[in-house]
């Protein structure tokens, strides 16, 4: 596969963009189209197994906590946070209507499985598409991204918003703190705000089909886990729960981060953009180790998710074998990932992610 750019010449010229081959693309657009749709039996028994593996390491993390087993409760956190991270898979598969054929079984089971990620199911599914119809085009940043600027547009900003901007950017704050509020609190209020510093953001507004998401869903909330904490005992009741989901919630959010944001990442304006350049050369293969690539439901093949959202997430592996072709994307490993830690920008000049030391 080819690369998108060259090197920039001695004499510092930005780099020559080289065009992808257009054949190429086509035919791994085609290879992929093969393994959409669920497979309903696989469908049934992924969603049953998750759930019931879920409910089994939660009780039991209840069951610790209340008798001061305090050691079996720590041992489960991870991995009951890991397993929230792969019912939110399904979620995601269900707002792609990939998980099922039936548009209606994909929308009862995201809705159902809302009640465990506390994310609102139709609000984020419309965030989530806008996604990837703009991923890597500069002109339509905005709902569903990790806000990212290029250099001249930060060194644009007023002192005050390019504070605000490395505030944002801070890995500690991107990264840890941001989650859980953002999931906790700015998703239990539509419509989603808009940031200031990019020119172009454009938000999500919430409309009927918004506010019904994100209000049905926080009634139930308060009902199923305000009932177990009258019943459990405050300390119970919130103890056990919210560091499982706030765990599944900084699990997410570096997935999320690590898809598109990586040196080599693929941003272009709206005349040079195309889709399927984009999730190729956009979206990282995050080569992860097998107990890994299960709880995250196969994201890692995260460039196939992108080339066809159609695909369920446990036919991304076989998609993915079946292809030579698509080895050839981005690839990360756990390692080369903690390098993509600090990048902020684009560098329009040389076509890539950099630190904000760089960019000075």
């Amino acid at each position: 596969m080819p690369d998108l750019s060259s090197q920039a010449d001695a004499a510092g010229a930005a780099p020559a963009q080289v065009a992808p081959d257009a054949a190429l693309l086509k035919s791994l657009v085609t290879h992929c189209q093969k393994y959409r749709g669920g497979i309903a039996r696989r469908s049934i028994v992924q969603l049953g197994t998750t759930v019931a593996l879920f409910l089994a390491a939660i009780s039991t993390m209840f069951v610790a906590f209340h008798h001061g087993v305090y050691w079996l409760y720590a041992l489960l956190m991870v991995p009951a946070g890991g397993l929230v991270v792969r019912l939110f898979i399904i979620q995601h598969d269900c707002g792609h209507g990939s998980f099922f054929k039936s548009k209606a079984a994909n929308d009862w089971t995201g809705r159902f499985l809302s009640l465990f990620t506390f994310i609102p199911y139709g609000l984020w599914r419309r965030g989530h598409n806008l996604h990837h119809a703009g991923s890597g085009n500069l002109d339509r940043r905005g709902a569903g991204d990790i806000d990212t600027l290029t250099i001249a547009e930060y060194k644009a900003l007023s002192p005050k918003q390019q504070f605000w901007y490395r505030l944002y950017r801070h890995p500690l704050v991107l990264l840890v703190i941001a989650p859980p509020i953002y999931i906790l609190v700015l998703l239990r209020f539509p419509p989603w705000q808009s940031v200031p510093f990019l020119k172009n953001y454009n938000p999500l507004p919430a409309g009927t089909q918004g506010w019904g998401s994100v209000m049905g869903l926080n009634v139930a909330l308060a009902a199923i886990y305000g009932g177990l904490i009258y019943w459990l005992g405050w300390k119970t009741g919130l103890l056990v729960y919210l560091p499982v989901v706030a765990t599944a919630f900084w699990i997410g959010q570096w997935l999320f981060y690590i898809q598109h944001q990586y040196e080599d990442a693929y941003w272009r304006h709206k005349d040079g953009w195309n889709y399927n350049e984009a999730a190729i050369y956009g979206s990282s293969y995050y080569v992860l180790p097998k107990v890994l690539q299960w709880f995250t439901g196969n994201i890692g093949f995260h460039h196939i998710h992108h080339l066809c959202p159609g695909i369920p997430n446990y036919r991304l592996e076989e998609c993915f074998r079946t292809n030579a072709d698509l080895a050839k994307a981005p690839r990360l490993t756990l390692q080369d990932s903690l390098k993509s830690i600090h990048l902020a920008l684009w560098d329009e000049m040389k076509m890539k992610m950099v630190s904000f030391r760089e960019a000075v």
